[in-house]
């Protein structure tokens, strides 16, 4: 004989969330790994073969202190107008990096440690301050608390840099070894020479491959 059982739907819809709840009960739910702060010039818990943050603080104070102490800042009357930023900074890499990260902090740290002695032209910024002068000089809004000159500032020097890498990696082990080459160098906006040249080379080894975003 097939028995057979019967639940009136009302009553199968008044069970069916304390049912849902015992299940639930039998999940483990595992708390993450709360967060931290890190010192950027150490290396984190999480790092790989590419370019970290002590690597972007390293290199940028080195080419720092070298720049500071070449003849295009010492002994001049006129401070040099100089633009830093990563428009001809080129990637040649395997490491994903936004190269921002590296001009941005020598700009900044350069013109914080320069004391006037350089003078950095925000061409980044160029299409704000023409906007401004445009303003300016059809009277939308009076001509501020400087002076007015004729063009913007031109430069008589910019950064250009290469970064490049050299990868390898143990088949047996996916062990990975990668090894940069980042050079930085100064190029005179007249004659097209090059006033000044850094190097920084560095190489990493990891077993496990990190993603960089």
């Amino acid at each position: 004989m097939k028995i057979t059982f019967s639940m009136h739907p009302a009553i199968l819809a008044l069970c069916l969330p304390a049912l849902l709840a015992g299940c639930a009960g039998n999940i483990d739910n595992v708390r993450g790994q709360p967060s931290t702060y890190e010192d950027p010039e150490t290396e984190g818990r999480v790092s790989g073969v590419g370019i970290e943050s002590q690597d972007v603080i390293a290199m940028t104070d080195e080419m720092m202190r070298d720049l500071l102490a070449t003849g295009i800042v010492a002994n001049r009357d006129t401070p040099p107008r100089i633009i830093i930023d990563n428009e001809y900074m080129r990637n040649e890499s395997s490491t994903v990096i936004n190269t921002n990260m590296l001009t941005d902090r020598l700009r900044v740290n350069l013109n914080r440690a320069s004391e006037g002695r350089m003078v950095f032209v925000g061409r980044h910024f160029s299409d704000m301050v023409a906007h401004e002068r445009d303003l300016k000089r059809e009277g939308v809004v009076d001509s501020g608390t400087i002076r007015q000159t004729q063009a913007q500032a031109g430069a008589d020097y910019r950064l250009g840099g290469r970064i490049m890498s050299l990868d390898a990696v143990d088949r047996s082990s996916q062990a990975r070894s990668r090894y940069h080459q980042i050079t930085f160098e100064m190029i005179d906006l007249e004659l097209g020479t090059i006033v000044w040249s850094g190097m920084y080379e560095m190489r990493r080894s990891s077993q496990d491959n990190i993603m960089y975003r």
